[in-house]
């Protein structure tokens, strides 16, 4: 018997409908380091983790909003319009998703960066600190080391 059809897979409708619902909810890094270098306008990235996790590096661009801060200022920080995109440390974490459960609860339409500062980092995207930006070299079990997108 086989392991992966002993629950058989969904008829397609359901598959359709369970797909399409995930890329409602999440987006990648890669999706998020695109619209960031092209400058994609209405998306706001917002980091949910402690202080002093965001000045241990943090996306270039991302505004610093710890989860329990999110319904006191989001209103004065992301604007309304704005798909928010949420990240956390990484897929051994759930601040990310508890992060988006407080911008959905204000209203916001909002979706989580899967793997989090942790593939956003390992797969080797700016990382900015107090000293600067860096790279840091790509984790060749996370995307190809030539750097070229893995057109996923």
């Amino acid at each position: 018997m086989s392991a992966v059809t002993a629950v058989p897979a969904a008829d397609n409708a359901a598959a359709l409908a369970h797909f399409t619902a995930r890329l409602a909810f999440e987006t990648d890094v890669s999706d998020v380091a695109a619209d960031l270098a092209d400058k994609a306008e209405g998306v706001v990235v917002i980091d949910s983790r402690s202080l002093e996790s965001w000045n241990q590096g943090h996306i270039e661009g991302a505004i610093h909003l710890p989860t329990r801060e999110i319904a006191a200022r989001a209103e004065g920080l992301v604007p309304r319009e704005a798909t928010v995109v949420v990240y956390c440390w990484g897929p051994g974490c759930n601040g990310g998703t508890k992060a988006a459960l407080e911008f959905a609860r204000l209203g916001y339409r909002v979706k989580e960066m899967i793997g989090g500062f942790e593939y956003w980092a390992r797969e080797g995207f700016p990382v900015e600190t107090a000293s600067g930006v860096a790279r840091r070299s790509i984790d060749p079990l996370t995307a190809p080391v030539s750097g070229v997108a893995c057109a996923c």
